[in-house]
């Protein structure tokens, strides 16, 4: 019987969990409450617990206190989706009081486990029961409950395993959505995964399916020159550059490996290659004359470059502050003609994501951290991505971060648009708040399995159309559907439709529904943009 965890035991629950979660992810994808081919769930999770365990292998400590901080701060930046979000401030919960003992009891572990929930419930604005949330909330409501009496680690997770079951199959009893797709929650049973397989990594079984773990190969960076988002912290200041000619002959090739580990005793960067004919030498140092030295023990030396990095850098973060703007935008979106219109209306950068594809929360502040300006605006485009968006300020300093809660591409660029150089980045945010208010739009995509939702009797390969809540026409034509959603979509004040076409529309039927729907409404601008987006068959968006 195990009474306690130390670091080992953790750090083999938390490997083992991600590996669980990754050979089921494909399952806990297909419970998507759409049957719409972008259920991303499981991926979204199986990757930020991927993040987490990087983390975990880097860490340097063994003690359970710094390996607990890791897998907190691993699935934070690795956070992708709501549902990868949520999970990363579960373990957020969980080590923030794990990280306080060196050793853990199963008292400990329970209150671990309710700091795990309140964290999670904190991190939505508004929590739904039926969710991952209720799984969370139920199984550490348990573990308070009977971790007084049951002392031993194994009976302990697998008593609160059996309540995550109860609490995953509870949950379409508790959200009616569920109960009409026919599924349970997929960020429920990726919870539950997760639990179980930290029980399979305490109890030391193996995760069948799952990649043998390859050796993890360190390579050396070959970067010469100082990082634009790194300016002002040069450590070495002079790039230094010779070769070594005419060799001594008492010089041998033990004396060029020496010089190598002397250069690196000084300065970094260091490039020392050749033989006893020809030595050429690379290094950044703050003492050129002690390389220079050095080098003359081995023999001639010719071609000398030393440039001053520290005046590079400095001449760098001059014209940096020069060009930085008061406000930059940031879109995230799918589709190469989707991110070609983005970049036409000013959008400073573009990076990939959408469905079935979420950047981490990482992702999204590395490029805002590219972005040189002082306000940086973001534009998910998803409702899967908002929270991530949302969480990636924590991981930017030195820069006001507002995340416009775009829900689709039409939004996003409707925001875009409203960005009004003159105005001050608060006013901005407000105008955006308000463009998004006014653009309806809708998808068209295809069904992946049968279901009955929404009213409708859907069967395997049906082209259905779809807002961001729920399906509004189905059918075998693709034409058809989609006109049938711009009619669903289109009330009076509407002037102007804007149609998006993906990678599986080719332009001349793209074209014939453009001239279809001109003839069908009179009254209203057909636009239409090569969107290049996978899955979504049409974007569409009324204006």
């Amino acid at each position: 019987m195990q009474k306690t965890i130390k670091g080992a035991a953790f750090t083999k629950m938390v490997v083992s969990a991600s590996k669980l979660l990754d050979v089921s992810r494909e399952y806990i994808d297909s419970l998507n409450v759409f049957p719409v081919p972008d259920g991303d769930t499981g991926t979204n999770m199986s990757l930020t617990m991927q993040s987490a365990v990087k983390e975990l292998k880097s860490c340097k400590g063994n003690n359970l206190s710094d390996l607990a901080d890791s897998v907190s701060r691993g699935a934070l930046r690795g956070a992708r989706g709501n549902s990868g979000v949520i999970t990363s401030q579960i373990f957020r919960g969980m080590c923030s009081v794990l990280k306080d003992y060196n050793e853990v009891d199963t008292k400990t572990f329970a209150k671990a486990l309710k700091s795990a929930t309140d964290v999670a419930y904190s991190a939505v604005s508004k929590p739904k029961e039926g969710t991952i949330l209720t799984v969370c909330r139920m199984i550490s409501e348990y573990a308070s409950e009977i971790c007084g009496k049951t002392k031993d680690f194994e009976t302990f997770l697998q008593e609160i395993i059996s309540k995550g079951e109860e609490a995953v199959n509870l949950t379409p009893t508790l959200l009616p959505v569920l109960k009409k797709a026919g599924v349970v929650d997929s960020g429920g049973m990726g919870l539950l995964t997760i639990y179980k397989g930290m029980y399979k990594g305490l109890m030391g079984e193996e995760i069948e399916g799952a990649p043998v773990e390859e050796p993890e190969v360190k390579v050396e960076s070959s970067m010469e020159h100082a990082d634009i988002l790194n300016l002002g912290t040069i450590e070495y200041g002079y790039c230094t550059e010779f070769f070594i000619i005419n060799l001594k002959k008492k010089t041998t090739l033990a004396d060029i490996d020496r010089l190598k580990e002397y250069l690196m005793t000084i300065g970094d960067c260091v490039l020392v290659i050749g033989d006893l004919e020809f030595v050429k030498v690379h290094v950044h140092t703050n003492n050129p004359g002690q390389a220079l030295s050095k080098a003359l023990q081995l023999g001639e030396i010719d071609k000398i470059k030393i440039e001053n990095m520290l005046e590079e850098n400095r001449e760098l973060i001059k014209k940096y502050e020069a060009e930085k703007k008061e406000i930059g935008m940031l879109s995230i979106c799918s589709g190469d003609g989707i991110a070609a219109i983005f970049k036409d209306i000013n959008v400073d950068r573009v990076i990939e994501g959408g469905q079935t594809m979420n950047p981490s929360a990482q992702d999204i502040a590395d490029a805002i951290i590219k972005i040189n300006a002082e306000n940086i605006f973001v534009f998910p485009n998803n409702k899967n991505i908002i929270l991530a968006a949302e969480q990636s300020k924590s991981l930017v300093e030195g820069k006001k971060v507002y995340v416009v809660p775009t829900k689709s591409i039409p939004q996003g660029i409707s925001a875009a648009l409203a960005m009004n150089p003159e105005a001050t980045a608060d006013e901005n945010f407000i105008e955006m708040i308000h463009a998004i208010d006014n653009v309806s739009s809708g998808m068209v995509t295809y069904a992946v399995r049968n279901a009955k939702v929404d009213g409708f009797s859907l069967t395997k390969g049906d082209i259905i159309a779809l807002d961001n809540k729920k399906i509004l026409a189905k059918g075998k034509d693709l034409s058809k559907v989609t006109g049938d959603l711009i009619e669903k979509l289109r009330y009076n004040a509407h002037s102007l439709v804007n149609l998006y076409y993906g990678s599986d529309v080719t332009e001349e039927d793209a074209t014939a529904l453009q001239t279809a729907l001109a003839e069908r409404y009179p009254e209203l601008d057909v636009e239409l943009f090569y969107g290049g987006q996978p899955i979504y068959y049409y974007i569409v968006s009324l204006e």
